[in-house]
């Protein structure tokens, strides 16, 4: 069955950035967006797409924040390292 490829699919959440930044990361990561970081849905790359979504939730009794939520689909071999870096990335972001 030559011609397959294998594709993954792997779901991670983010606190401490938001969807703009997200989106402006994937984009330095080598993705395409489908528009304006503040309204970006998907972002695509080379054996990559990732979907961006953000959602309030409660962190510790009447305190709510943003969760950015990225799901990362493609080659295995790429997603692997494009989520290292994205996680590096998000992790700096909160200073």
């Amino acid at each position: 069955m030559s011609g397959e490829s294998a594709t993954d699919t792997r779901v991670e959440a983010y606190r401490g950035i938001s969807r703009r930044l997200a989106v402006h990361y994937l984009r330095n990561l080598g993705g395409d967006a489908d528009g304006p970081d503040e309204a970006v849905t998907e972002v695509a790359g080379d054996g990559w797409r990732a979907t961006v979504e953000t959602a309030e939730v409660r962190a510790a009794g009447s305190i709510s924040l943003t969760e950015v939520t990225v799901t990362f689909e493609g080659d295995p071999a790429v997603l692997d390292p494009l989520i290292d870096r994205f996680a590096q990335k998000a992790m700096r972001a909160g200073g």
